[in-house]
């Protein structure tokens, strides 16, 4: 087996490890589960870690690289409205492929699945060009995040209930473990056009401007749509399929033929990655789907219905702690912010700010399942000292902690997390969707504080973010031998 392979598939198999044993642990005692839902879970795990391990290799072999060399080949156009367009198009068909959408869209029966869909898809296309437009021009991401969350904010005033959790939910579900590698490194090809100093770094906050889009037009849609019409569907799991990265391969493959016109070697490895990634993510998302959401929903259900149910508190915390670090996104958000500061802000600083937070988002939204609390009364006053936050941290902790909070809440949140709520509030008979959704919508927004809480820990104690530790990225035209040359390694089962 391929050396690098094997280590990958290890990194994975300590991060799935803890939240199989915790999982483990509950079935055999306080929710005593059949044993052929627990036999899919454990087998689920196995597809999981093995299929992490495919993909972060195969993002690492071709995800990186192609969002690198087109973003370095669009920076190259002379007309920014060309440039522009391109991001539109590259964050719209990527966002029309994201099953979790799907999933999500069928939930809101007051509005038809392919509205809400394309409607999403151009949020996220329209500020992937806006956010390219600040990458070029060093626009301060903290105010155009303030203005942007304002907006969303004075438009909860005027949208039914039942589509806030919804909105805010969209903006989680759309960064997705192919969309995040491929734009974080169309920023890295972009950012070196930028007018500004620190155009690489940045390259950071693509991500979380790109969160933004979606949660705007599912408000919007919730102006122009009646929330009572139709009838809530239930959860059911979905086609397990990984054509999410069908999009970038069709949108590489022509970029190559009219613009790029790689080597051979080099684009047999990116291919190659590319079948990796397939290989990964369809090993993955059947893990998740038919082992994890159903055992998530059980598990819910069950601590739901003990006398002592707030129980689900505590342990929704210890879920959230251990579960983001089996997310495949964050895995790679956190190695490519360690190369990009040179180990100023380190992968173990990340996860430990990341799984704090995810603890506290999840034990939050379990105590919003038991109480009924309003989800805005907790967004709200959150994303308010997150805001603030920004204007206090160094700027590149801000961008860092608002693209993680789309990364944290990715494919294990949707297909766990989720039906771990949705089956606690089925119990206790709440409103599953004002009570249950929102969950996505916490678990993306505690990481905007911890990471920030991180950095301006980092700032008192060194005085500021030290800018010779956090270099730009070299230029992808000075190491393109490096980025890819051919390993054979990286080509060998």
């Amino acid at each position: 087996m391929n050396k690098k392979l094997k280590e990958k598939i290890a990194e994975s198999l300590s991060a799935v490890l803890p939240i199989t044993v915790i999982v483990v642990a509950l079935c055999i005692t306080v929710t005593p589960m059949p044993l052929a839902p627990l036999t899919l879970f454990l087998a689920g795990a196995c597809l999981l870690i093995i299929g992490m391990g495919f993909f972060t290799l195969g993002a690492d072999m071709a995800m990186m690289p192609i969002g690198e060399h087109v973003g370095s080949r669009m920076a190259k156009f002379k007309k920014l409205g060309i440039i522009a367009l391109l991001c539109f198009f590259i964050g719209a068909i990527i966002t029309i492929a994201e099953p979790d959408l799907k999933v999500l869209a069928h939930q809101m029966p007051s509005v038809p699945d392919m509205v809400l869909i394309l409607s999403v898809a151009c949020g996220v296309g329209a500020f992937l060009a806006l956010s390219f437009l600040r990458t070029l021009f060093g626009w301060n991401l903290s105010t155009m995040l303030m203005v942007g969350y304002a907006v969303v904010f004075l438009l909860t005033l005027f949208v039914p209930q039942e589509f806030l959790a919804v909105a805010f939910d969209s903006g989680g579900v759309t960064t997705g473990p192919m969309t995040v590698p491929f734009i974080m490194a169309l920023g890295l090809g972009l950012a070196s056009i930028g007018k500004s100093e620190k155009a690489g770094t940045n390259s950071f906050g693509m991500i979380a401007l790109c969160s933004l889009g979606p949660i705007l037009a599912v408000l919007l849609l919730g102006l122009m749509y009646d929330a009572t019409a139709g009838s809530y569907t239930p959860f059911v799991i979905p086609e397990v399929n990984s054509t999410r990265d069908l999009p970038v391969l069709l949108f590489f493959l022509v970029f190559q033929i009219i613009f790029l016109r790689l080597r051979k070697k080099q684009l047999l490895k990116i291919l190659m990655g590319m079948v990796y990634t397939f290989i990964g993510l369809t090993l993955f998302l059947t893990g998740v789907n038919v082992g994890f959401m159903p055992v998530g929903n059980f598990i819910g259900a069950e601590l739901a219905s003990l006398p002592y149910n707030w129980i689900l508190v505590p342990l929704g915390m210890l879920i959230g702690y251990y579960i983001v670090k089996a997310e495949p996104a964050v895995l790679v958000l956190n190695k490519q912010v360690e190369d990009i500061t040179s180990g100023a802000i380190s992968q173990r600083m990340m996860m430990g700010g990341l799984s704090i937070g995810m603890a506290t988002s999840v034990g939050l939204s379990m105590l919003r399942v038991l109480t009924g609390l309003p989800l805005l009364a907790i967004l709200l006053p959150g994303y308010v000292l997150a805001l603030g936050l920004s204007f206090v941290v160094p700027p590149i902790f801000t961008a860092i902690a608002f693209d993680s909070g789309g990364v944290a809440s990715g494919p294990m949140t949707a297909t766990f997390l989720l039906p771990l709520a949705m089956g606690a509030c089925e119990s206790l008979g709440g409103n599953m969707l004002t009570d249950a959704f929102g969950i996505v919508a916490m678990v993306a927004m505690t990481p905007l504080i911890m990471i920030q809480l991180i950095g301006l820990v980092y700032r008192v104690k060194t005085g500021g973010f030290r800018s010779r530790k956090a270099a730009p990225p070299p230029k992808t035209g000075e190491t393109e031998e490096e980025i890819i040359s051919l390993d054979e390694e990286d080509v060998q089962l």
